[in-house]
C-alpha cells in the first residue's frame, strides 16, 4: 500500500505519517514542493527512531506519481467527496492520496478523479480532521479489510486487548 502526500506543509504531520508507514510497511510518497526541509527537527522528532523503517519516495509533481504507478488504484481523500472511505474495497497496491493541510487536494485533481474520491464521515460543522489522523484512519481501514496482512501478531510480553 502507498500513502501519497501532495505538498505537505507541517513537518510534525509528515513525521507522524512516516511513523505510521514504518509501523505498517506502507510506502510513503512526498510530492514537492514540501513546506519544510526533510532535515527539519520536528519532522525527525515525530518519526523518532523509525526513519530507517520507512520507504520514502520523493516526487517533483503529482503527474510523476501517476506515470510511475499507472495501473494502480488511486483513492483521493477529500471532505467534499460523495462517499465514505469505508465504501471502497482496498487492495495491497492502492495509492491513498491526501492533499496539503491548508487546501487539500487541488480541485483539478479531484474533478478528474471524482469516481475515486472518498471522505471520512464527520459532522457538518467540522471543517476537517488533522492530516496525520486522517491518514491513520484510512490506512487502518484498508489494512482491516485485508485482514492486517503482513503485520505481526502481538509478541512476547505484549497483550492483545479484547472487549
Amino acid at each position: 500500500m502507498h500513502i501519497v502526500l501532495i505538498e505537505p506543509e507541517i513537518p510534525g504531520n509528515t513525521g507522524n505519517i512516516a511513523r505510521l508507514c514504518a509501523a505498517t510497511g506502507i510506502e510513503l510518497h512526498l510530492v514537492k514542493p514540501l513546506g519544510f526541509s526533510t532535515d527539519d527537527k520536528y519532522l525527525k522528532r515525530a518519526g523518532l527512531d523509525y526513519w530507517h523503517l520507512v520507504k520514502v519516495h520523493y516526487h517533483e509533481n503529482f503527474d510523476e506519481v501517476l506515470a510511475m504507478y499507472h495501473g494502480h488504484n488511486f483513492y483521493y481523500l477529500s471532505t467534499k467527496a460523495p462517499r465514505a472511505h469505508t465504501e471502497v474495497n482496498y487492495t495491497n497496491d492502492d495509492m491513498l492520496v491526501f492533499g496539503k493541510e491548508s487546501a487539500g487536494i487541488p480541485e483539478e485533481i479531484l474533478n478528474a478523479n471524482w469516481e475515486n474520491t472518498v471522505r471520512i464521515p464527520m459532522i457538518a460543522e467540522a471543517r476537517s480532521l488533522n492530516l496525520s489522523n486522517s491518514v491513520a484512519i484510512v490506512a487502518y481501514e484498508a489494512m482491516r479489510q485485508m485482514d492486517y496482512a503482513n503485520l505481526a501478531e502481538a509478541g512476547p510480553g505484549l497483550r492483545m486487548w479484547s472487549k
